[in-house]
């Protein structure tokens, strides 16, 4: 059953799915897609070309889809896609795409964008994530999976955070945080590795394998890329794979000072399944 109250406007044309609520002073444009069992409350507004997934929870006042913060913008056909089972609060600002950067941004399942949350054109959010209060995206940017970026952190634009990484909160992110990394500060760089996440998902072998290539990468006195691409010859474990491939490929630069104090030991007892 659709309930969509008689104080929502809705445009001819918009997509509605089974059992979606749409609560009083939202608006929906006729080019817009909303998937079975998502729930909009009171004045959401989604402009153009926007699809949203199943069992999505947008909660008041969000904006999505509204036209990109770019000057390049020429009124180009774009769009804003979302996946299923993300809880978007009060205030996000969720922007489309740009032709410069492909038409479009992209957020994908279980991710939680907390309130505030400024998504610009042209990103990729990947699963699972967790965007906490007053996180700012600038364009281009790509998150992976299982990341959680602290409160108030700037974004900038271009820049990519792997998955499983930690930003702390009220950081500045101006180069690329590999995956499996705790990053803060302003400027934000690397602190060690994000146990807290990597704990609840990896297994035992893992974890030590990555801690492994992390002190063989940030501790050794080699340029960063000769080392990683050395490092990268003998790796058999496809997570610490992954972090080398990711700061041989980079294009922002990684931020880490050599023989820093570093959160590179795990003391914690609990178990991992």
């Amino acid at each position: 059953m659709i309930y969509i109250s008689p104080l929502a406007i809705i445009e001819d044309g918009a997509k509605i799915g089974k059992n979606v609520s749409i609560a009083p002073f939202c608006f929906v444009s006729k080019d817009a897609e909303i998937g079975d069992n998502t729930t909009l409350a009171q004045g959401v507004c989604i402009y153009g070309k926007t699809k949203i997934g199943e069992k999505n929870q947008i909660f008041s006042y969000a904006v999505l889809g509204s036209q990109p913060q770019d000057l390049k913008y020429r009124g180009e056909q774009v769009e804003l896609i979302i996946g299923n089972e993300n809880i978007i609060r009060e205030f996000t600002m969720l922007n489309p795409g740009t032709a410069g950067g492909g038409g479009k941004t992209v957020i994908g399942n279980k991710n939680l964008l907390m309130a505030y949350v400024h998504v610009a054109h042209d990103c990729i959010i990947e699963n699972n994530t967790i965007l906490a209060n007053g996180v700012t995206l600038g364009g281009h940017v790509r998150i992976g999976d299982h990341a959680v970026i602290g409160g108030l952190t700037p974004v900038h634009q271009f820049v990519h955070i792997g998955e499983f990484a930690m930003i702390g909160g009220a950081s500045a992110v101006a180069q690329d945080i590999p995956p499996y990394c705790l990053a803060e500060g302003n400027r934000a760089y690397l602190r060690g590795l994000n146990f807290t996440g990597l704990r609840r998902k990896l297994h035992r072998s893992d974890i030590d394998a990555i801690k492994k290539i992390y002190i063989n990468l940030f501790k050794s006195e080699l340029p960063l890329l000769e080392n990683a691409t050395n490092l990268l010859k003998d790796e058999k474990n496809i997570h610490s794979i992954n972090l080398l491939m990711f700061v041989i490929n980079n294009k922002r630069g990684i931020p880490y000072q050599r023989n820093s104090e570093q959160v590179i030991e795990d003391n914690s007892e609990e178990k991992i399944d």
